[in-house]
């Protein structure tokens, strides 16, 4: 299994969470910057097995709910589509809430 650390206390906003993933996972040039992207480009992240580990998200629950849950949601359905199509699920979150 690779682990990604990614620093919750980087991703202050919606703009901050694209470049963050971005940058980390070399997302094509084309990424679209939302949230249907960011499954479409996860999705085809050639893993078995990520772990991302987002450490203490604390204050980025806080100050942005929505960007954890919609990590919660967009990762679950990213493995819901791997098992649809016979795969195995892909990724596996870690944060501190």
């Amino acid at each position: 299994m690779k682990t990604v650390k990614i620093d919750s206390k980087t991703i202050s906003s919606w703009d901050t969470f694209h470049d963050v993933f971005s940058n980390t996972f070399k997302f094509p040039s084309y990424y679209g910057r939302n949230m249907d992207a960011w499954i479409d480009c996860m999705d085809e992240l050639n893993y078995e097995m990520i772990l991302i580990d987002l450490g203490d998200c604390r204050d980025l629950k806080e100050r942005n709910p929505e960007i954890v849950k919609a990590i919660h949601e967009c990762s679950a359905f990213v493995n819901y589509r791997k098992i649809e199509a016979g795969e195995s699920a892909v990724i596996t979150i870690s944060m501190f809430v």
